[in-house]
Formats: structure tokens, C-alpha cells, sequence
């Protein structure tokens, strides 16, 4: 287990989990290993501020799918904190606006993007607002309020958190060019808006790459704020462009000096050696 050299514990807790594509059959691998998911972070998350989802909950966007998630999430939930949820490709089919709308009544988000302060902590969460295949859309109202959210706390020393489904382009594992799974249209026009908001982490999903793969920590370079790929729930992706039975995410565990990203097997009830990663804030 990765811990942070000063011994301290942490000043704030929380999962990031995606790609759960729930069925609507209850007997499917991806609900049972949702499952498993759950009972890990009941068993081993004590204290968590909540479990952060970045998109694609369902598998095709249907009313039984949704009402298969929280069948799922009511058995374990009086051992859980709260969950937060974006949307993904997935949830979000051809008749997109109905599917917008089911996806906001069923979670009950306020909006597909909203914000949340958290223990002091700012936790973002972005979302398409149209539905087109693999790609999510940002418009530029949301980009502003991106900039105008992420301002509201500008201190280096103090994180902003956010969750979208989609990764940038060549930032995270899937989202090189060659490997194809980047998928936000307004790329140049995000990365812009990160690019003066330094203390951000931004944890993305989609790719189900697998976490012990190269590339699943983006440090940012000289222009960007940390990014995760955080795998999936349901199935994972190598790099050998193959499907592979599998259940991942991350605990995250928050400093005053910096921020632990440790990568978990939900189906081998292990932490995943080759992802774990420390985040030292920027000096700006």
C-alpha cells in the first residue's frame, strides 16, 4: 500500500469508479461485479466523502437499466457514502434528449454538469449536452462556467476535482492518437481552460484501459493539470487493443501537500501495483 511519507492521514477521501454499464439482466457480469464494487469500498472505504462515477452507468441508456443500478446500489448503500454521477456515451442514446432527461431524473443530478463543495474541497463534474456516438459535446456556456468554477478556488495548494467522461486527446491510457478512445470535440477549447487552472485533477473514463498499463497518470507537462484514466468497473482494455475480464478503479486520498491516487482490483480485492500515483501540487 502507497502512503504518504509524512504518515499523516488524510484531510479527505473518496472513490472514482466508471463504466459500470449496468444490464438490465440481474444475473449479468457487469452488475455483479458493480457488486463487488460496492462491497469493496464498504469494507475498506471508511470515512470516504463519496464515490464519484464518470460516466457511463448503464449500458444502453434504458429506464431497466437505471432501476438495475440502484437495485444494486439500495442493497449495499446504508454503508456507503454519497454518489456523485456524470454522464457517458452509454447513457446517452440516439433520442438524446429523452436520454438526457432520463439520465438527470433517475440520478438526480441538477444538471448534466454541476459542482460540489465537499469538506472544503471544490469536486466538478462535466457532461455532454449532445449526443453524438463515442464524442461528448461542451458547449461554451459550460466551458465558461468551467473557468469561472475552477477560479472560485484558485490556491495552489488546494485541488479542485473533475470527472468527465470522455479523456483529452494524448493525455491518458486509450486516448493516444493511435489507440483512438479520446472523444471530447471541444479539445483545444478544454485544454485552454485547464490550462490557467493548474491545481485541477481531472479524472476521466471511457477507455476501460486496464490500470497497469502505461499512460494511466498524465502529469500535465508544462501546460496541464493532472489527469487519471480510471479503467472500469464492468470490463478492462490492454494494450494490445483486447478485451479483458476485469473490475478497476481508484481510491483517492487527499494532503495537505499532496494528493495519493492508488489504482484497486475490485475482482481481485488487491491494490494494483503499477498504479499508484502521488500528485504534488503545482507552485504557480
Amino acid at each position: 500500500m502507497m502512503q504518504n511519507e509524512t504518515n499523516k492521514r488524510p484531510l479527505l477521501t473518496f472513490q472514482v469508479i466508471t463504466d459500470t454499464h449496468i444490464n438490465a439482466d440481474p444475473e449479468h457480469e457487469h452488475n455483479r461485479n458493480f457488486a463487488r464494487v460496492l462491497k469493496d469500498i464498504a469494507a475498506n472505504g471508511q470515512g470516504s466523502c463519496g464515490i464519484m462515477h464518470a460516466g457511463d452507468m448503464t449500458d444502453n441508456g434504458m429506464l431497466e437499466e437505471y432501476e438495475a443500478f440502484y437495485r444494486i446500489w439500495n442493497e449495499h448503500k446504508d454503508r456507503l457514502p454519497e454518489l456523485y454521477i456524470t454522464s457517458g456515451n452509454h447513457d446517452i442514446c440516439d433520442n438524446w434528449q429523452e436520454c438526457m432527461e432520463l439520465f438527470q431524473s433517475q440520478t438526480g443530478m441538477s444538471g448534466m454538469y454541476h459542482d460540489h463543495w465537499i469538506d472544503g474541497y471544490h469536486f466538478i463534474f462535466l457532461g455532454t449536452e449532445e449526443g453524438i456516438g463515442l464524442y461528448c459535446t461542451l458547449t461554451e456556456e459550460q466551458l465558461a462556467w468551467l473557468d469561472v468554477k475552477l477560479a472560485e478556488n484558485a490556491s495552489p495548494s488546494k485541488p479542485a476535482f473533475i470527472f468527465l467522461h470522455q479523456p483529452l486527446k494524448n493525455t491518458v491510457a486509450g486516448s493516444l492518437e493511435a489507440q483512438n478512445w479520446y472523444g471530447v470535440t471541444q479539445d483545444a477549447e478544454l485544454k485552454a481552460v485547464l490550462d490557467k487552472h493548474r491545481q485541477a485533477i481531472l479524472f476521466t473514463g471511457h477507455t476501460h484501459w486496464e490500470l497497469a498499463a502505461p499512460h494511466n497518470y498524465f502529469d500535465g507537462g508544462e501546460e496541464l493539470p493532472a489527469m487519471f484514466n480510471a479503467a472500469s468497473t464492468a470490463y478492462l482494455w490492454t494494450d494490445e487493443d483486447e478485451h479483458k475480464d476485469g473490475s478497476q478503479g481508484y481510491y483517492v486520498e487527499v494532503y495537505a501537500d499532496c494528493v495519493l491516487v492508488r489504482g484497486r482490483d475490485f475482482e481481485r480485492g488487491e491494490w494494483v501495483e503499477e498504479a499508484q500515483f502521488k500528485v504534488i501540487y503545482p507552485e504557480l
